[in-house]
């Protein structure tokens, strides 16, 4: 088996050090790059912190080795183009977070920042779980379920009341119709997106 620990933590933009503090209990940036690099044997109970500091499933962080996964061999920047001395996998978010509920938007015809073809990759989450994140919530684009089985598609601008006693309601700025921003009432959940796939 091969650790994807490396490559989740890029991919969530998380430092060594950053990994080590979430750990419970605490641990040190070198002792998560030993894990990353192989220098020490990745048991199961550094397996399970690992994955509770990443906000994983454990089974994510390793792939066997009969797989080839896809690979970031270089990257683009102000400076140009420039090979990576150490390529590393890269995963998808259903790879990342298996038991989370995953959801894509295709696009059929360009619209709006969208483009004919763009897969727009989005996670389900119930409505408990909203008013929990609802900071980090703001500002990001979502589906919202209307009445009639309709979706709305637009950036979140504010959810009321910030609690789970009383009623509550989402307001989007809509992506689509240039219309003024929109208050849906009690969704049961809502998508959030997390990743644009488009082909070239």
């Amino acid at each position: 088996m091969i650790d994807r620990i490396r490559a989740i933590r890029q991919q969530k933009g998380l430092t060594l050090a950053d990994v080590a503090a979430a750990c419970s209990p605490p641990t040190t940036a070198q002792t998560i790059g030993r894990l990353e690099t192989g220098a020490r044997t990745l048991s199961l109970d550094w397996l399970n912190r690992i994955a509770a500091a990443l906000g994983v499933e454990p089974g994510s962080l390793v792939r066997e080795e009969t797989r080839t996964p896809a690979r970031v061999i270089a990257q683009l920047g102000p400076s140009g183009l420039v090979a990576l001395s150490a390529p590393h996998d890269i995963l998808l978010p259903n790879e990342i977070d298996p038991l989370a509920r995953w959801v894509v938007l295709r696009v059929e015809s360009a619209w709006g920042e969208y483009r004919a073809g763009d897969q727009l990759w989005m996670r389900h989450l119930d409505w408990g779980a909203v008013p929990v994140a609802a900071s980090k919530l703001i500002n990001r684009e979502m589906i919202v379920p209307l009445p009639g089985g309709r979706l709305a598609l637009g950036r979140l601008i504010a959810i009321t009341p910030e609690t789970l006693e009383d009623e509550h309601a989402v307001s989007l700025l809509p992506s689509l119709d240039n219309k003024p921003p929109m208050r849906i009432e009690g969704p049961a959940w809502i998508a959030l997106a997390e990743m644009l796939v488009r082909p070239l």
